[in-house]
């Protein structure tokens, strides 16, 4: 498949006040459809061991779950470990709504993170980088708001798979390498993995884990 070419129709596209009120209103929406946007999530889920993993836990830190949705990430973090500090932030307050007690909701928009440099001593988006349109920008914001010696984990789906889920026109996928090159723009290091939902079962190529240091 030449994704390239399919992502040639919009490449650097901007991100519009339009647009992300179209964003917000569709996140406003899909709040409502807890089969397919659920609020928990399995905490056997890989994803969840390999951020825990690469944050080195969650105790004593301030971590930030960028694009939180319903918060389903934090909930599960903050189950296995109470103490945890974590801060959710969403374009959505309807999702918002959903984030459980103990974990700190603050809305805003991931090209323009509403928190101070070096505010998190770590921080991870799951699925969400793909919305943000402006993507070098949303990757600059998360490496802003971390604090130097700080981790960052992206999990998101692969530019090479694309075509194999149905999308809205706004989402964007990306390569391994391509992530890699945004991220170490601001990182001191940088890696990625392909991963499935599931530890014992091979990846297919769909998600990946980019995994920085800064």
């Amino acid at each position: 498949m030449n994704w390239r070419r399919l992502f040639s129709r919009h490449p650097g596209a901007p991100l519009t006040s339009e647009l992300r009120a179209r964003i917000r209103a569709s996140f406003d929406e899909a709040s409502r459809n807890e089969e397919h946007f659920p609020s928990t999530i399995d905490p056997r889920i890989y994803h969840l061991k390999v951020i825990r993993e690469h944050l080195g836990g969650f105790a004593g830190k301030r971590v930030l779950d960028a694009g939180c949705g319903k918060g389903r990430f934090a909930r599960v973090f903050r189950e296995q470990e109470p103490a945890a500090n974590i801060w959710g932030t969403d374009l959505s307050v309807e999702m918002l709504r959903f984030v459980p007690e103990g974990i700190h909701r603050v809305a805003g928009s991931l090209t323009e993170l509403p928190f101070a440099d070096g505010s998190f001593d770590g921080a991870y988006a799951t699925e969400s980088l793909e919305h943000a349109v402006e993507i070098e920008k949303a990757v600059a914001e998360l490496c802003r708001v971390v604090r130097p010696g700080g981790r960052i984990a992206v999990i998101d789906k692969n530019a090479e798979q694309w075509g194999r889920l149905q999308t809205p026109e706004w989402e964007r996928w990306f390569t391994p390498k391509e992530l890699e090159r945004m991220l170490a723009r601001h990182c001191r290091r940088v890696s990625s993995r392909f991963l499935s939902y599931w530890e014992d079962v091979p990846p297919d190529g769909l998600f990946v884990a980019w995994l920085a240091e800064k």
